[in-house]
């Protein structure tokens, strides 16, 4: 079964983001307080704990969050999934609109490890049905019943 590693957030964008306990994502905004939040088809980043170990793997310690990602999750492959996918996350629905993503030139992880996953294996998603999401949520794959 999938499920939430962390929920992470960040008040600047291109920075490492912050750990949080419990996130409340917003219909059409994404994570509340979070410099990515807004009316566009990114408003939320999700990458799995298994891309970051890939990075592990080259001897970096990483920790969730570091890539800027506002959901790490387990037991997934996002980047396998189309878009147009709708997943359930704790109490909200999103839809995936976007597979991985161009890096910026400010990039901070890159800056400092030289790499960055997110753009090969994160997804993004826009929230369908507002909630709360924290640690240990599962993940499901839906139909389209939003």
């Amino acid at each position: 079964m999938a499920s939430v590693v962390s929920i992470n957030i960040s008040t600047e964008k291109g920075t490492i983001k912050k750990t949080i306990d419990e996130g409340n994502f917003i219909e059409n905004f994404g994570l509340e307080n979070d410099a990515h939040g807004g009316n566009w088809h990114r408003q939320v980043s999700l990458l799995a704990k298994e891309s970051i170990d890939k990075m592990r793997d080259r001897g970096i310690e990483l920790n969730p969050g570091i890539f800027a990602e506002n959901i790490t999750t387990e037991g997934i492959e996002l980047y396998t999934l189309p878009v147009g996918t709708k997943i359930r996350i704790g109490d909200t629905i999103h839809e995936v609109t976007q597979i991985g993503k161009t890096c910026h030139a400010a990039c901070e992880i890159r800056t400092i490890i030289g790499d960055c996953i997110m753009p090969r294996e994160g997804i993004f998603t826009k929230v369908l049905k507002s909630g709360k999401i924290k640690q240990g949520n599962d993940i499901e794959i839906i139909d389209n019943e939003a």
